[in-house]
Parts: C-alpha cells; sequence; structure tokens
C-alpha cells in the first residue's frame, strides 16, 4: 500500500521522483482524447497538486471523465516534477479512486464566488482558496500567541466563561439562566427571583477574563487567558461580533510603560510569525484583498512605535483641518476609529500608542492619574484598522477602587474577591486585551471580521 502524503509535506519538503498516494477535493478536471488533468487539494497547503491521468486507465470512462469539482478522491501514482512552465510537482497516476461523489449542483464552482455568498454556505468555505489560506494563517498565528507567551515565562490560563460579574461596567451580556422563561419565580418585589436559578444568583456569559486573570497574575507573576468572550452588543458593523475570541496577559509588578512595550513585542511577533511561516497564504490573500498590505505590515515590524497622550491626539486631530465623519474629536469623548486611522495612517504613518484617556469613558479598574482627571489606559493602533489592542495599568490602591466602584454603581459584595486582592499585598500591575480576531483581520487583509472566524455569530445570526 503506498504511502499517503499531504500536499504541505510534497511541496515543502519537493518530493519528487517517488510512489506515493495524495486524498483530497476535486478543484478541477480537464478531459481530452489523451487523458486528463485533475487538480486537487487536501487543505493542508495553498498550492494546488496536478493530477496528470491517463487516458488508458482502466476506469478512465467510468470514474475519471464523471468527476465534477467538489468530489472527494484517493490519487496514487508517481510525484516528479512538472514540464510546465512553472516549475512544481505533479503526480503521474496509476490509479484513481471516487471516494465521495457531489449529488446535487455544487455551491462552490471554479468561476469566483462573493465573500457575502460564502457567508451563507460556512460549512464549505474552508475549501475555498481564499479560506484555506485565512484559517492556515488563524492556526500559527494561535500557536503564535501561545509559543511567544509561553517563551517568556507566562502560565496559560483557562477563566470562566459564566460570570456573575461584568468586568466592562457596559451591562452588554448574554444572561445564562435555567429559569422558566414563561412563567419565571418574583420576589416580593415582583422582580424575578435568581436565587432560584441554577447558579443562586443573576449570571451571564463573560465579555472577558481579565479580572479573574488578575488574581492568578497576583500569586503567578504573569499569566495570560485566550478563549471565546461574548458581547449582546446589537452592532451590524464589519468590525463587530457577538462571539469572539481575546488574548489578555496579565503581569505583576508591570507599569504602563512595561504593558505598551509587552504589547508592541507581541504583535510584530504576530506579524513576522505569519510572515515566515504562511509566505504562500499571504501573498494570495494581500494579492487579491489587499496589495499594499505587505509593505504596510513591514513598516509596523520596523518602525518604532509612536507614543501619544489622549490629550495630545485631541489636539492633533483639531489641528488637521481633516473632514471627519464623525466631526474632530472633544477632550472627553471617545476616538472614533477614522480618528485612530488618521493618527495611524497619515499623522504619524506607523502604529501609535495613546495614553492616558480620560477616566469618564474607561473601566472602573484602571489606575487613576494623579491629574484625577485620566487614567493609566492605552490603545495600540495600527494603519489599515485602528485600535487593534487596548489595555491598562490596573488600580491597586484598594480606596480608590471602591470609590470608582461607587461611582459608576457597582456593588462591592459582587467584587469581594477582586477587591481582597488589593487588600492581601496589592502591587502594581498591568494587562491588555487583543481581539484576535481584528489580529487575523489586519493580518490577513480581509475586511470582514465574519471572515476570519469559522462560525460568525452576530444579531439575528447563529447559523451553523
Amino acid at each position: 500500500m503506498s504511502r499517503r502524503f499531504q500536499l504541505k509535506e510534497i511541496f515543502s519538503k519537493e518530493i519528487k521522483d517517488t510512489e506515493g498516494c495524495v486524498k483530497g477535493w476535486v478543484k478541477s478536471v480537464r478531459t481530452a482524447k489523451w487523458g486528463a488533468f485533475v487538480v486537487i487539494n487536501d487543505g493542508s497547503a495553498q498550492k494546488d497538486l496536478q493530477c496528470v491521468v491517463d487516458a488508458t486507465l482502466a476506469n478512465f470512462e467510468t470514474t475519471v471523465k464523471q468527476l465534477t469539482i467538489g468530489c472527494s478522491v484517493s490519487v496514487t501514482g508517481k510525484l516528479v516534477e512538472s514540464q510546465g512552465k512553472v516549475k512544481s510537482i505533479e503526480m503521474q497516476t496509476t490509479q484513481i479512486e471516487l471516494i465521495g461523489n457531489v449529488m446535487e449542483d455544487y455551491p462552490l464552482q471554479k468561476k469566483a464566488t462573493s465573500l457575502e455568498f460564502l457567508r451563507e454556505v460556512a460549512h464549505l468555505r474552508s475549501r475555498t482558496n481564499t479560506f484555506g489560506a485565512v484559517f492556515r494563517i488563524r492556526h500559527h498565528l494561535a500557536f503564535a500567541t501561545h509559543k511567544f507567551f509561553h517563551d517568556r515565562g507566562f502560565f496559560y490560563l483557562h477563566t470562566p466563561i459564566i460570570t456573575s460579574s461584568d468586568c466592562e461596567g457596559a451591562g452588554e451580556m448574554f444572561r445564562v439562566s435555567t429559569l422558566d422563561l414563561k412563567n419565571p419565580p418574583l420576589n416580593d418585589k415582583k422582580q424575578i427571583d435568581f436565587t432560584k436559578d441554577y447558579f443562586a444568583r443573576e449570571t451571564f456569559l463573560n465579555v472577558s477574563g481579565q479580572l479573574e486573570a488578575e488574581t492568578y497574575a497576583l500569586g503567578m507573576g504573569a499569566v495570560y487567558t485566550f478563549g471565546p468572550t461574548f458581547r449582546s452588543e446589537n452592532s451590524n458593523t464589519a468590525r463587530h461580533l457577538s462571539e469572539f475570541w481575546m488574548v489578555e496577559p496579565e503581569v505583576a509588578f508591570n507599569d504602563l510603560d512595561d504593558n505598551a512595550q509587552l504589547a508592541t513585542d507581541y504583535l510584530k511577533y504576530l506579524i513576522s510569525y505569519a510572515m515566515e511561516h504562511c509566505p504562500e497564504e499571504m501573498a494570495f490573500l494581500h494579492g487579491n484583498y489587499s496589495p499594499d498590505l505587505g509593505k504596510t505590515l513591514m513598516h509596523v515590524l520596523e518602525s518604532p512605535f509612536e507614543k501619544i497622550t489622549y490629550t495630545n491626539a485631541v489636539e492633533i486631530i483639531k489641528k488637521s483641518n481633516k473632514k471627519f465623519e464623525y466631526g474632530t474629536v472633544e477632550w472627553g469623548k471617545d476616538l472614533q476609529t477614522e480618528h485612530e486611522r488618521f493618527l495611524a495612517e497619515e499623522h504619524f504613518k506607523r502604529p501609535v500608542i495613546v495614553t492616558d484617556y480620560p477616566k469618564a469613558i474607561k473601566a472602573f479598574y484602571m489606575k487613576q492619574g494623579q491629574d484625577g482627571k485620566t487614567v493609566r489606559a492605552m490603545d495600540v493602533l495600527v494603519p489599515g484598522v485602528g485600535e487593534i489592542i487596548g489595555g491598562s495599568q490596573r488600580e491597586d490602591d484598594l480606596e480608590k477602587l471602591k470609590t470608582r466602584m461607587k461611582e459608576m454603581h457597582l456593588p462591592e459584595e459582587n467584587y469581594w474577591w477582586y477587591l481582597d486582592l488589593r487588600r492581601f499585598g496589592s502591587v502594581p500591575h498591568a494587562g491588555f486585551g487583543l481581539g484576535f480576531e481584528r489580529a487575523v483581520m489586519y493580518i490577513t487583509g480581509m475586511t470582514n471580521i465574519r471572515d476570519v472566524i469559522a462560525f460568525p455569530r452576530f444579531p439575528r445570526n447563529a447559523e451553523f
């Protein structure tokens, strides 16, 4: 029995003059009097393998000539150097077996297919060149994330998906409950009595693993989470999902400057890792969807990141005289994506780290500045995207944290364990969050976040 080779191995090792077997899905078939070219791919590589089939093959008429795009096949033969203009490896076929036939009209034909249509058949889109490339890169970026933090002495932490606390304080959370929706138990105030629920309290899907990660950072030094998070924000943009993945490191004894350096190093590591391990996928996606992105990513790798305060950013935006869709920004308001991209793409022409945001627009856990108006927060802005990382130094002063929670109407009893971290050996510490899908978007050049996650979840859509 011939050894089965994956296409990735064949092309990376340039295996030739070797008998073997390959299995995959038919991408195209061209027949002629002399025989046929059957092109297949098994998902392991960007390049397809051309199998040359002679018309004298025993099942040429009954099998080969009946093949259509989408069929799964097993092909045995000899791997040789192709005789075409572009040197590659092809297979001289001695045996071909149909594994799975296409029984109805196959949705993925050789002609161009829109990304919008492919979202409707997300269960099949991994067979296309585009999505095979995207998800191989996504795999490598996930592996690179673990390698980056592992090599720096971080410990990987699995934080809860079900939580009773709101990390962001925005209230955009999915409730988890086993109560009868038609007849929920009520308390004496005619409100739903969550003490009768499964967890005996109101619980939600998490929006971040940060608070729990802080508890382990303040015992193990440096940890990171990498898992799914959920937000019920009713947003239908190309940048938002209801279910997405977050990378969140937390480091004891780090301040905001340390945090900014860690974020810079991590982002550059992701880019360089993808360039090194996925060159064909990167070239294909950039060539088809974002021709200038390769230069932009190289520029990010080679450039120091600019660091400015939020106050300076507002001044730069106001003085630019540029016409923004949302207008300029007043101090105390959030920067819009167009403002962030202006700073990174036009003003500085490189990545920018904006620090010291107004306290009023940031979360309760951020370290308060000495001016009483700002917090030690940071956003990393990159050309082409805007914000890709958000983080802060965490508030380590117990009384300041309690005062801030009171201002934001957050009940202390729900966060007693979080406050304990400030009671028992508090230390300066910092961390950030990177939306993994946004990083994949940035590095691949895809423009819609629904195209970089296998099965996107967004308002009014939970298909597959």
